[in-house]
């Protein structure tokens, strides 16, 4: 046997394996001889048909299988030993029908494509600059969640005569054109002028309007039309009123307290405010620290400078997912593909060069914090805690044992991320929301 490498490219090549009749004969013959004994054929007894016979009737799809099972033994020993990093799988180089004759052909010589990528070189240390964000919750955002959780747990009622801030439900249409839909109008959306048209009246009046009225995201915001709705909404229109939907703002007492954040948490308003803006930071401090490792992860990519086989990578998921993708959709998903597959390889090979690795405590004890975050708005507590492990024992054994592979992957990229900030020069930077907003839009 005799196995070569052409490399194109910097990440990309060629393997070519030859096979000679002593590579592949020694055992057809053996497995020949061991389907003779085992064969059924028509006018023998079984296992006494002539070997020649079987020949005929097995000996290419014999030959076909184990010709197939040495190349796939020996590509996956020769790409075992190379010091570059495979990329998917080795593609078969596409040969018409007729280029061997498995009847009479007795050397054989296969090609495969591979892309690769070299040695990944990444040094942690202070000459890489990263920035740790701390999102700081201020007191407009406090006043903000407590006007909506008041909203939110207020008492509703249908008034005979509306007001400002009420919702008004209703038919709009167009006094000319053929435009009309039924919606609810958020009243404290609009301007002042054009909520005074709206404010004392009852159901069943008429509101008379002009499109010129209303302000272009008002319509959006307020009268809840999309973009196709605005555009065919012009000149005269009118409003009429079929129902009048008014919310009173919930009370701060006991029992709103204990709505929110169940009985007896908090006694006092102060107490109630101060656990709104610790549940709020305790979220932004989630937020903090998976926009820091995103960035962070920015950082590492392009300092990695890592170049992939781009267009051997799309034929690869093409082909891996033949009839189920078209090339439309690899083109549109790849960036993503790309930028996934770089940190995968990062983070494993800081992994590797850093003796970092995920314990299976480790995935336990990460899954017991998701389940937590995920019923902590449910009042369960110690009944969560009591049906904790048979709860984790289910999820990782989910989707076929995939969800512990993705919780084991998640749990190593937590520790490269806890190394990487330890070893290079790291910015602590505390931002305001409206700041957080804005890194975000970039």
């Amino acid at each position: 046997m005799e196995i070569t490498l052409d490399k194109h490219s910097a990440n990309q090549a060629s393997i070519k394996i030859r096979l000679i009749e002593a590579d592949y004969q020694p055992k057809v013959d053996a497995k020949l001889k061991d389907y003779a004994k085992k064969a059924v054929i028509r006018g023998f007894r079984p296992g006494k048909a002539p070997i020649s016979m079987v020949k005929n009737m097995y000996g290419i799809s014999l030959l076909v299988d184990e010709i197939n099972a040495i190349l796939g033994e020996s590509l996956n020993t020769y790409l075992k030993e190379q010091t570059f990093k495979i990329l998917g799988e080795p593609l078969p180089v596409e040969k018409g029908d007729d280029s061997i004759d498995w009847k009479t052909q007795k050397e054989f010589e296969f090609e495969y494509k591979i892309g690769f990528v070299d040695t990944i070189g990444l040094t942690l240390d202070n000459s890489i600059k990263g920035t740790k964000y701390t999102i700081l919750v201020d007191d407009k955002l406090v006043n903000e969640t407590l006007d909506n959780l008041k909203s939110q747990y207020g008492e509703n009622s249908n008034p005979e005569t509306s007001e400002v801030g009420d919702f008004i439900y209703g038919d709009l249409a167009s006094k000319e054109g053929e435009f009309t839909k039924t919606l609810s109008l958020d009243t404290s959306k609009i301007s002042k002028k054009l909520a005074g048209k709206f404010t004392g009246i009852a159901k069943e009046a008429v509101v008379e309007f002009d499109s010129k009225e209303v302000k272009k995201e008002e319509w959006s915001t307020a009268f809840g039309l999309s973009e196709d709705e605005i555009s065919n909404v012009a000149g005269a229109l009118t409003f009429t009123v079929q129902n009048i939907n008014r919310t009173t703002d919930a009370t701060l007492d006991q029992d709103f307290f204990d709505k929110i954040f169940g009985p007896d948490q908090v006694k006092s308003e102060e107490e109630f405010i101060n656990k709104v803006k610790e549940t709020l930071q305790g979220s932004y401090t989630r937020e903090s620290k998976v926009f820091t490792e995103e960035e962070l992860k920015k950082v590492l990519v392009e300092k990695a400078s890592i170049a992939l086989p781009d267009d051997f990578l799309k034929e690869w998921l093409l082909r891996a997912n033949e009839g189920k993708v078209s090339e439309a959709d690899v083109e549109n998903e790849y960036p993503i593909y790309a930028k996934q597959l770089t940190w995968s390889l990062i983070s494993n090979q800081i992994a590797k060069d850093n003796g970092v690795q995920a314990e299976h405590e480790d995935v336990i004890e990460k899954t017991k914090e998701m389940i937590r975050e995920q019923f902590a708005s449910s009042g369960l507590g110690a009944q969560l805690e009591a049906s904790m492990d048979v709860f984790v024992d289910n999820y990782l054994k989910g989707n076929d044992g995939q969800n512990y592979m993705n919780m084991l992957t998640s749990v190593q990229n937590d520790k490269v991320l806890a190394l990487v900030q330890e070893k290079i020069d790291l910015e602590e930077k505390k931002i305001s929301i409206d700041e957080f907003k804005e890194l975000l839009e970039k």
